[in-house]
């Protein structure tokens, strides 16, 4: 990506730590920066806070957040979002990092593709997997129904509410869907390659029982061949199982056929990489750049979990760790949030 034409009597944006991403790990790390009384300014390419979360599957229930027995994912970034807000992070949203410029003892510049600069002490990279886009089945038409009638990410669930649906892959995503919304559609099919599905064992048992109970029809080893319909509006959906072809009465399409995801120009920040990561080093998350960290899923370093509460570690190290590239002349002696005291009450 070429960098585009920029404002230049535009007043760059000042702040101490600019956060890539403000999915949940990069919404923590704004908390735990304010903890330690340094500001932040959140760059994000989507729209609005959030990340995967959101984008994907806003609905769908975690279970490994301590202390809750489960939390929709909307539901921990509107916690997450609140968290930060007594430290007035600045959002910009809808928005991407395009270069960087300087070094840590300079301090960082960084222009976005909308034209702002943003000058900063230290940068906390929290991309998740990078940007990503949903790989889509090869139909023809299929730009058609994209967004009215074919979705890669189930927004809002009551939308599903009494359709008849096609939910197409193996993976925990299509199975999950497909165990959420068979509740509330009129008829729920699975289509997929193979008959065994790449799922976790207690996710296949209830498909087993949903599927002995009639509630969802699989068909599988099946194939998406083709869409049936009229100015964006699905009638049916063609799959092609074994020599023939069945076409299934449908109102929407969902494929969960996974995402692809890269770098875009993180990947020329002159930072070490391993698998299409970045290589971190344990306990600072610090770079191969000083003044650069990495948290979350695209860090990498030996013994890293794919968790969020993972990446919620992260960004506590990497806080602590730029605040010396920060405050150097401050001695940090911060030992517990209890010690700092209510976050609403210390920036009011």
């Amino acid at each position: 990506m070429s960098p585009p034409d920029f404002d230049t009597t535009m007043q760059p944006m000042k702040t101490d730590v600019l956060i890539v991403g403000a999915g949940p790990v990069g919404l923590f790390a704004i908390f735990a920066c304010g903890q330690l009384d340094l500001n932040c300014i959140v760059v994000d390419t989507l729209e609005q806070q959030g990340g995967q979360c959101i984008s994907l599957y806003p609905d769908k229930p975690i279970y490994d957040i301590p202390g809750r027995r489960s939390i929709a994912a909307s539901e921990l970034i509107e916690e997450l979002t609140a968290q930060a807000a007594p430290y007035r992070p600045r959002y910009l949203l809808g928005d991407c990092v395009v270069t960087i410029s300087g070094d840590v003892k300079n301090g960082w510049s960084l222009q976005t593709q909308n034209g702002v600069v943003v000058e900063c002490r230290a940068v906390i990279i929290a991309g998740g997997n990078g940007l990503f886009e949903p790989v889509r089945p090869t139909l023809d038409g299929l730009a058609q129904y994209e967004g009215r009638s074919v979705f890669y990410a189930v927004k809002k669930r009551e939308e599903f509410a009494g359709k008849r649906l096609v939910i197409a892959g193996g993976g925990d995503s299509a199975l999950d869907w497909a165990l959420a919304l068979s509740s509330i559609s009129a008829k729920c099919y699975l289509v997929h390659r193979r008959p065994r599905f790449r799922a976790a064992p207690a996710t296949t048992k209830m498909l087993d029982q949903l599927v002995a109970s009639g509630m969802i029809e699989i068909l599988a080893p099946g194939h998406l061949s083709g869409l049936e319909g009229a100015d964006g509006i699905l009638s049916g959906v063609r799959v092609r199982i074994g020599a023939g072809e069945r076409l299934v009465e449908a109102d929407m399409l969902l494929p969960f056929y996974g995402l692809r995801t890269e770098l875009g120009p993180l990947a020329g920040w002159g930072l070490d990489m391993l698998d299409g990561k970045i290589v971190v080093e344990p306990g600072t998350c610090s770079t191969s750049r000083p003044g650069i960290f990495a948290i979350g899923d695209i860090a990498h370093y030996f013994g890293k979990l794919g968790l969020i509460l993972t990446g919620f570690a992260d960004a506590a190290h990497a806080a602590h760790a730029a605040h010396a590239f920060v405050r150097p002349e401050v001695v940090l002696n911060f030992v517990h949030s209890t010690t700092r005291g209510d976050p609403a009450a210390a920036v009011a």
